[in-house]
């Protein structure tokens, strides 16, 4: 009978801890990722493909497996953020780049807002990278 009973207790305290356990675990901490921009400069008009690496910064790794769900493209940092273009996903070239293509209507400076999740992490990583768009 005890050790029904004690074999009972241990599976449902294992069970607790498999379940609890993963959950609880995560790599690091959402502030260790950040994107760059793979060039600074585009030039201005239709279909121009923007290149960003999602970095680990305290490894200096890539991360591949991000899923971005909010980007926007707009001229925020000359004094215009209604002057907004579309920007679309194209697929990545390399582990950690992610591609965007895009019309830069004008040469100016232009601010890229990305938002993503990493698997594994809690929270969403968020950054505003300017480009300029030359003539």
């Amino acid at each position: 009978m005890k050790t029904s009973r004690y074999a009972r207790a241990l599976r449902a305290a294992l069970i607790g801890i498999a379940m609890a356990g993963p959950a609880t675990v995560a790599r690091a901490d959402i502030k260790d990722y950040e994107f760059k921009l793979v060039d600074q400069t585009i030039q201005a008009g239709p279909d121009k493909v923007i290149t960003v690496r999602l970095m680990n910064t305290k490894t200096g790794k890539p991360v591949s497996d991000a899923v971005i769900f909010a980007t926007r493209l707009d001229m925020t940092p000359d004094g215009m953020q209604e002057m907004a273009t579309k920007i679309a996903p194209m697929p990545g070239g390399e582990p950690g780049t992610y591609k965007f293509k895009a019309t830069f209507g004008m040469a100016g400076r232009w601010q890229l807002s990305l938002g993503a999740k990493v698997q594994g992490e809690t929270g969403t990583v968020e950054n505003k990278l300017v480009i300029t768009a030359q003539k």
